[in-house]
C-alpha cells in the first residue's frame, strides 16, 4: 500500500527503499536508516543501488546496497541522498531508469543534490523546491521550469519533499515521521538520535552567515528563556533586557543566527507547541492558545491555516482520525 498523498495514510510498516547514486555522500546515505529505523519497527528501510552493484561515494570508500533497482517497485517511499553532481552532467541514464520504476503515488524524497535527480526525472517542473544554496545558481540553470527557494530547510508536497544540505536531511526524515504517526513518535525518534524534535521547513538555511562571537553575548540563552515562557507576551523590549542588548541589537543579532525575526520564531514556536498540544491533548482551542501564548483562539486559527491551511478542529480531527496523519502543506 503505497502513500497517499491526499489522506496522508500510511500502511502499518511503511516501506522506504534509500537508492544510492555513484558519488553518494555517506553521512546522508545513513540519515534514513538513523532516523526512520529508529521508529520502533514502522518503516523498513532497505538501501539499493542503480544497477545492483556496489557504489562509490565522494569519500574513500565504496558502499554495497543490498538491492538492486528492482525493489523500487514495491517502495512507499523513495529517498534520493545527496551525491557528487558534475556541472557538465544533469543525471545518470541508469539513475533516471531506476527512478521510473517507481509506481505512481510512491512519496519521494530528496536531501540536498538527490533534487537534480527528480529534476531531471521532470517530477519537480512546476513545483517549488530546495537544495543545498550553494548549487541553486547551478540548479536554475538547469531547469528553469522548477522553483527553486534556497532559503527554506526543505519544501513538504504531500507527494514530493526536497530538503537542504546535510542536517535537514535529519529535519525532513523526522518531519515524515512526525506526519506520519505524530508528534509523540517523532520526539521519541528525536531522543533517540539525540537531534532537536522539530525544525519547521520553512527556518533559513544557514546561508554565508558568520557565527556570533563565543563571548557569551548572542541571542541563545534568551531563546532558550523565551521557550520556558511561550504563555506570556513576551515582547521585544523584555528580550532585549534579558540578553542585556539593546532591541536594536538583539534583533539584528537574533536575524543573523536564526535567519528570523524574534517575532517571526516566537511565532514558529508557539504554532509547533499549539500542534503538539492538538495532536496529544483534549484541551480546548481557547485553552491552546492561552497555553502557547496567542492572545485568542481566533489568533491560533489565523496563524495555523497560514502555515498549514486548515483550522486546528480540523488539524485535531485529522491526527485522530487517520492515527497518523498531518497537514502540512508547501507554501
Amino acid at each position: 500500500m503505497p502513500f497517499d498523498p491526499a489522506t496522508r495514510r500510511v500502511p502499518a510498516v511503511h516501506k522506504v527503499v534509500v537508492l544510492a547514486l555513484d558519488g553518494v555522500y555517506p553521512f546522508e546515505l545513513g540519515i534514513p536508516h538513523r532516523v526512520l529505523g529508529s521508529a520502533d519497527g514502522r518503516y523498513e528501510v532497505l538501501s539499493a543501488s542503480v544497477d545492483g552493484q556496489s557504489v562509490r561515494t565522494d569519500s574513500d570508500l565504496t558502499v554495497t546496497p543490498a538491492y538492486g533497482p528492482e525493489v523500487l517497485a514495491d517502495a512507499d517511499t523513495v529517498v534520493i541522498p545527496p551525491y557528487a553532481v558534475a556541472p557538465e552532467a544533469v543525471a545518470d541514464p541508469r539513475a533516471l531508469a531506476a527512478l521510473s520504476r517507481v509506481r505512481p503515488g510512491t512519496r519521494l524524497v530528496s536531501i540536498c543534490t538527490g533534487a537534480f535527480l527528480l529534476a531531471a526525472a521532470g517530477l519537480l517542473d512546476g513545483r517549488r523546491a530546495t537544495t543545498h544554496w550553494a548549487l541553486t545558481d547551478h540548479f536554475r540553470k538547469l531547469f528553469p521550469r522548477v522553483e527553486v527557494d534556497p532559503g527554506v530547510l526543505f519544501v513538504d508536497h504531500g507527494d514530493v519533499l526536497t530538503s537542504a544540505g546535510a542536517a535537514s536531511g535529519v529535519d525532513v526524515c523526522l518531519h515524515l515521521v512526525r506526519q506520519d504517526h505524530g508528534s509523540e513518535v517523532a520526539n521519541q525518534v528525536a531522543r533517540c538520535c539525540v537531534v532537536p524534535p522539530y525544525r519547521d521547513g520553512g527556518q533559513a538555511q544557514y546561508i554565508e552567515r558568520p557565527l556570533p562571537p563565543a563571548d557569551g553575548t548572542g541571542t541563545g540563552p534568551t531563546r532558550d528563556w523565551a521557550l520556558r515562557r511561550l504563555e506570556l507576551p513576551l515582547r521585544l523590549d523584555e528580550l532585549a533586557t534579558h540578553a542585556a542588548m539593546s532591541p536594536r541589537t538583539f534583533a539584528r543579532r537574533f536575524q543573523e543566527e536564526t535567519g528570523l525575526s524574534p517575532g517571526r520564531w516566537l511565532t514558529q514556536q508557539r504554532l509547533r507547541r499549539a500542534r503538539q498540544l492538538l495532536e496529544s491533548s483534549d484541551l480546548p482551542v481557547e485553552r491552546v492558545a492561552h497555553e502557547v501564548g496567542f492572545a485568542t483562539a481566533t489568533s491560533l486559527r489565523r496563524h495555523l491555516a497560514a502555515e498549514a491551511g486548515v483550522a486546528p478542529s480540523t488539524y485535531r480531527r485529522t491526527f485522530r482520525a487517520s492515527g497518523a496523519a498531518g497537514v502540512s502543506r508547501a507554501r
